[in-house]
């Protein structure tokens, strides 16, 4: 690591939404449409893949899932996509992965930062590593008196953190203080675009994928009156001092 201090990016250059993936394609299947939402919105956001998913059965090369990456932030619109180094299939949760996740929440800044929340039974055990990671490195980028393990750079303490849940998962965590949704009804055709721009992922189930995930969108949404919806778990209890705003405007 530089012991040097290390200027962050200019202001204008900060992200307000950092969402944190363990694969390409994580992000998008999850909160692609309130990522798309966000950016419709005027806010700056980004997104992080801890590993560049490789190798799977069907890519050919670590390049050509980089290529869709790119493609499906493209389509979402956000600003920043980040891929690190770590060993897709063997990730985990140790205290050098921790450092090199949370000096990119002190170089972006973000406001708010968005994550794997619990277990994924039967799919890449990557996922409960990444949640793992990403708490500790929400909990590293405020620490002080450690800058020679952050190449220099200055404390960051992040606002807010949530965790989304995958399509496929239950939309809630036990004990988790709370959840809510977030309207992606003008957004969903960008999240299904987005997913589908990893071709060597899904081209061979995409009727099916692409199914699932907008039955999964709308039956979240109907509960709170939206076409199409995504589940987020909160880490904190989330309140108001204001009742009536607070639901009239939701």
């Amino acid at each position: 690591m530089l012991s040097e201090d290390r200027e962050p990016i200019p202001e204008a250059e900060q992200l307000d939404v950092l969402a944190v993936g363990a694969h390409p394609d994580d992000v998008e299947i999850a909160c692609g449409g309130t990522l798309a939402s966000l950016v419709e919105q005027g806010y700056r956001v980004g997104i992080i893949d801890l590993t560049d998913g490789e190798p799977t059965p069907r890519s050919p090369s670590p390049e050509v899932r980089l290529a869709e990456a790119v493609e499906a932030a493209k389509v979402l619109g956000v600003q920043k996509r980040i891929t690190l180094d770590l060993p897709n299939r063997k990730l985990f949760d140790s205290f050098e992965n921790r450092l090199k996740l949370a000096i990119e929440f002190r170089l972006y800044r973000p406001k708010i930062v968005l994550g794997f929340g619990g277990k994924t039974p039967l799919a890449s055990p990557d996922h409960w590593q990444a949640m793992q990671l990403t708490d500790a490195a929400v909990f590293y980028s405020r620490l002080t008196k450690w800058k020679e393990h952050f190449q220099g750079l200055g404390v960051h303490t992040i606002s807010k953190q949530l965790y989304y849940r995958l399509p496929f998962e239950s939309a809630t965590i036990a004990d988790a203080p709370g959840n809510f949704v977030v309207d992606i009804s003008a957004t969903l055709e960008k999240k299904v675009e987005s997913i589908l721009c990893y071709k060597t992922q899904f081209a061979h189930r995409e009727d099916y994928l692409v199914s699932r995930v907008r039955a999964a969108a709308v039956t979240l949404g109907m509960g709170a009156g939206y076409e199409a919806a995504e589940a987020f778990v909160t880490t904190r209890s989330i309140g108001t001092k204001n009742l009536y705003t607070f639901l009239m405007e939701n």
